[in-house]
């Protein structure tokens, strides 16, 4: 992993209003720079708590002094408190997508939550639902999500733990709390894995996906030679390549209010599609029965990771954050957390309705693939093409601005491997170069191993740790609660739950994969 260039302090200077320090970016984009929050230097002592460089314009001190001259004091007061300390930058961060903007507020951390954390995962939970019933179906759905709310907001509270510092990008923040080696290895392959896995399989169901439109759309009227599924996944990777030309995090802002409405306008359209129309017969809610109790077992763990694997996005927190300007007086973590409880307000509206109405509709007989599969499946004379085609038309959308913002994170290390090398930013060929190497790594990854957009229980075991586990041992070690306290036992308990259930699930899902022989789809063959 190439090593940033070393932080440096500047102090920012004085201007006439206080107001963020901008610089013009490659992208021609004016960026703040000033970090986060505010910083003492490096030989200032505890006794600093009580003293601060406003501690003398107080209103006892501004009472007894005319309407202008106290205007002036109180302007110098906001100056001194927003400017008036050193902070910590990092040089590099300007010529970076994830930090090249800063211009980001509340609603666009809303779209881009929304975005990361709502996608085709969500289609499968019914799946697990089919083997773990409607009792432990609910109870695991209700405390996955509270859990990883709770994670949630800790990383947004961890993104400026230390004054004067900002942690964007969720690898920062492991080496902060567990060393600059081990945080490398604990937190770099589940963050990349996340990013490059689901950019593959979004490729894989988005692919699909164009070609069931074609299908339903064209109807007979086809030709007598139709593109194959390859050549739709290579088609929807061209159009993931075309939209990835957006210099950074904040400009994909647009994509990822489509994205989340996309998202949410299927999801709803799943499920109401399913209940609305007559229910299969010989439909049962009993829990799917195997031949032995081990075979059961696993499966009741893959149904579990699956669920996990619904949560993701935490890896890119930080990263969605780090898009906001930060001052003392105005730190970035209020507009994240603003952003973030609208998004999984709505996307707790999405999931819940879509797991317990898709096992409603269907039971036991759901399909593997999930949702898609099963109106496919069973409702496709009885609901309006129209309908159904718009469906699969926004499952499309979705997965072409889903791409992007898991994508970001990749691009941002390719750019770093660069920039640390040549010590200038990338150029709009470099850059471009790197986002079609990218899409068509993902593409053959996908032609290659066309079963990955199955191994939703392995995939939520594996980067399970990165929602569930680590955020909650970051917190211990860098906020140091006090030793034996409830927020003490708390976080170290839910810490190691996370890395146990990790282990648990990772296995259940090598078991469901081997045991049907990699032959899970999203879809239907063809």
């Amino acid at each position: 992993m190439e090593e940033r260039p070393e932080t440096e302090l500047i102090s920012i200077p004085a201007t006439p209003r206080a107001s963020t320090p901008e610089i013009l970016t490659p992208s021609g984009q004016r960026s703040p720079r000033g970090g986060g929050g505010h910083n003492t230097s490096t030989g200032a002592s505890k006794d600093a708590k009580s003293w601060t460089p406003t501690s003398f314009i107080s209103p006892r001190f501004l009472s007894p002094i005319g309407t202008p001259m106290k205007r002036v004091l109180v302007n110098m007061k906001g100056y001194l408190e927003e400017v008036g300390h050193l902070t910590k930058l990092n040089p590099q961060d300007a010529w970076l997508p994830i930090t090249e903007s800063r211009n980001g507020n509340a609603h666009y951390a809303a779209f881009h939550n929304l975005n990361a954390g709502i996608g085709f995962q969500a289609l499968v939970l019914p799946v697990a639902f089919s083997f773990l019933g409607w009792s432990w179906g609910i109870i695991s759905l209700t405390i996955a999500y509270f859990w990883q709310l709770y994670t949630l907001w800790i990383l947004v509270q961890l993104h400026e733990a230390v004054p004067g510092k900002r942690y964007n990008r969720y690898v920062e923040l492991a080496q902060a709390a567990f060393g600059e080696r081990l945080g490398v290895w604990l937190a770099l392959f589940p963050t990349v894995y996340l990013s490059a896995g689901t950019a593959t399989a979004l490729i894989l169901v988005g692919g699909e996906t164009m070609k069931l439109f074609f299908q339903i759309v064209c109807g007979p009227l086809c030709t007598s030679n139709p593109l194959t599924t390859v050549e739709w996944y290579l088609v929807f990777t061209s159009l993931c390549i075309v939209l990835s030309q957006l210099p950074n995090l904040n400009s994909i802002a647009g994509l990822s209010l489509v994205g989340a409405v996309t998202a949410i306008t299927y999801a709803t359209m799943a499920w109401v599609l399913s209940v609305s129309q007559p229910r299969p017969p010989s439909i049962s809610y009993e829990p799917i029965s195997l031949p032995t109790y081990t075979a059961s077992l696993f499966s009741v763990l893959n149904a579990m990771g699956i669920i996990a694997f619904t949560f993701r996005g935490h890896n890119l927190v930080l990263e969605i954050q780090a898009t906001m300007p930060s001052t003392f007086k105005h730190p970035a973590h209020v507009p994240m957390w603003k952003g973030a409880k609208v998004a999984y307000f709505f996307i707790a509206m999405c999931l819940f309705p879509m797991a317990i109405g898709g096992f409603w509709a269907y039971g036991s007989l759901m399909p593997s693939g999930g949702m898609l599969s099963a109106l496919y499946a069973f409702h496709i004379h009885d609901i309006p093409r129209g309908l159904l085609a718009m469906t699969f038309l926004l499952v499309v959308f979705n997965c072409l601005s889903s791409f992007q913002i898991y994508s970001m994170p990749a691009f941002d290390s390719f750019e770093a491997g660069y920039t640390s090398r040549t010590n200038k930013p990338c150029s709009i060929w470099v850059r471009s170069g790197f986002r079609v190497f990218f899409g068509f790594v993902s593409f053959f990854i996908g032609v290659a191993l066309p079963f990955l957009s199955s191994l939703a229980g392995l995939l939520g075991g594996l980067t399970l740790p990165v929602t569930f586990a680590y955020p909650c041992f970051m917190w211990v070690l860098i906020k140091k609660p006090t030793k034996y306290s409830f927020n003490w036992y708390f976080n170290w308990i839910l810490g190691w739950l996370g890395v146990a259930f990790s282990l648990a699930f990772s296995i259940g899902g090598i078991w469901s994969m081997v045991n049907n022989g990699l032959k899970l789809r999203f879809f239907k063959p063809s």
